[in-house]
């Protein structure tokens, strides 16, 4: 099935040089406490596993701007 959707079914390479820089650098972890964290500690404390916050859909949406529509001046 790869094959037919063009997927060459190899993965994405890990971005290191990213993870290092926010660890190392943004952070400013020693390299002992930075190779010490799991990778979900380093993506809570980056910030990346907070959740989302939840959008309004368009229903939402479409009541909010008939019940404040935009005055034309």
């Amino acid at each position: 099935m790869r094959a037919a959707s063009g997927a060459s079914g190899a993965a994405p390479a890990f971005p290191w040089e990213a993870v290092l820089h926010a660890g190392l650098c943004r952070m400013r972890l020693s390299a002992r406490d930075f190779w010490a964290m799991t990778p979900r500690e380093l993506g809570f404390a980056l910030g990346l596993l907070r959740p989302s916050a939840v959008l309004p859909g368009r229903g939402a949406l479409t009541a909010l701007m008939q019940a404040f529509p935009d005055e034309m001046e």
